[in-house]
């Protein structure tokens, strides 16, 4: 079964293959290698990131072909393995489809730790994970996950299966798992965030100042909360603490979960270079008082517009 490390790191596979221009082979090697020595642990991949025949599966088989002894190093969870793109397909068909099509993908080089998939609103929850709780069942996968889910439904698949982790949008930009009862309910029920873009895509790692910062063919641009200013981080504390904004944003992210009523929380940062990779593992410890004066910050300035463009299916 799928055990989550309280505090654990991970490493997206998001930004390797899913772009205008995907990064080579080799140098995603690179990065991988340079993340797993770093404490990334966790490594986050989809079917969908990137074309069939160059997505976060097919890097992750070469990476494991030419390091076999890491396979049992890293946890890796392979999200939302509808076989449909965009739209998630929880009937027993196509939850077999895609699973059966991950694991052939992987071939034999590394075993799914945790499968976590979205809600497809036209098949009932019991369904679909009775699914993957029979994958569990006969060593196939080892764990099931949640993405982008209400507090409702975790509640809900929990009575059905055992619920490994939730994958969330968690940063300074993203605070809605913290007000909308997602981490509450992971909390009541033991289970540890993933925390995706803790650097907010990017707009929180520095490399962005604008808008017009940001590649023409980038997905950002569809994205409506990346529509105004960056967001103005409190870049005094940043320098204070010689530290970057992006270490010290990831540092908040890591910080909520010694707040009451909030569960543990494994940051996966999306790092491509290995120079992300190593400043973005340096964990920064946040003071009380570092929190407070982020905390107002906030609450200055309030984050407009929606996490994701209309054709994104997510409850939360």
């Amino acid at each position: 079964m799928y055990h989550v490390v309280s505090g654990m790191l991970g490493s997206p596979l998001e930004g390797f293959a899913w772009r205008a221009n995907p990064i080579p082979t080799e140098e995603a090697i690179k990065v991988l290698k340079a993340a797993l020595e770093n404490g990334a642990t966790l490594w986050n991949g989809a079917d969908l990131y990137g074309p069939p025949n160059n997505n976060s599966l097919t890097l992750l088989e070469k990476y494991f072909a030419q390091y076999p002894e890491d396979a049992d190093k890293v946890v890796l969870s392979i999200k939302d393995a509808s076989g449909n793109g965009m739209q998630p397909d929880g009937s027993p068909e196509g939850v077999r489809k895609s699973l059966d099509a991950a694991i052939a993908q992987l071939n034999g080089r590394k075993k799914i730790d945790l499968a976590a998939g979205r809600i497809d609103p036209n098949t009932p929850l019991e369904v679909t994970f009775k699914v993957l709780e029979e994958y569990v069942q006969s060593g196939k996968i080892g764990g099931i996950g949640l993405s982008e889910v209400k507090a409702s439904t975790i509640q809900a698949v929990s009575k059905i299966t055992k619920i490994d982790s939730v994958e969330v949008e968690l940063s300074l930009f993203s605070l809605d798992v913290l007000e909308n009862g997602v981490a509450a309910a992971t909390a009541e029920l033991g289970i540890p965030l993933v925390a995706y873009s803790p650097l907010s895509r990017g707009f929180l790692s520095g490399q962005f100042k604008s808008l017009d910062d940001i590649p023409k063919e980038s997905l950002l641009h569809h994205f409506p909360r990346f529509q105004p200013d960056v967001f103005p981080l409190n870049l005094q504390l940043a320098k204070k603490k010689g530290v970057t904004v992006a270490q010290l944003a990831i540092g908040w992210v890591a910080a909520q979960a010694k707040k009451a009523g909030i569960p543990a929380i494994i940051r996966i940062p999306g790092s491509t270079t290995v120079a992300r990779v190593e400043e973005n593992s340096k964990l920064v410890e946040l003071t009380d008082a570092e929190l407070a004066e982020i905390e107002e910050t906030l609450k200055k300035l309030p984050v407009s517009g929606g996490r994701y463009p209309g054709f994104v299916p997510i409850e939360g």
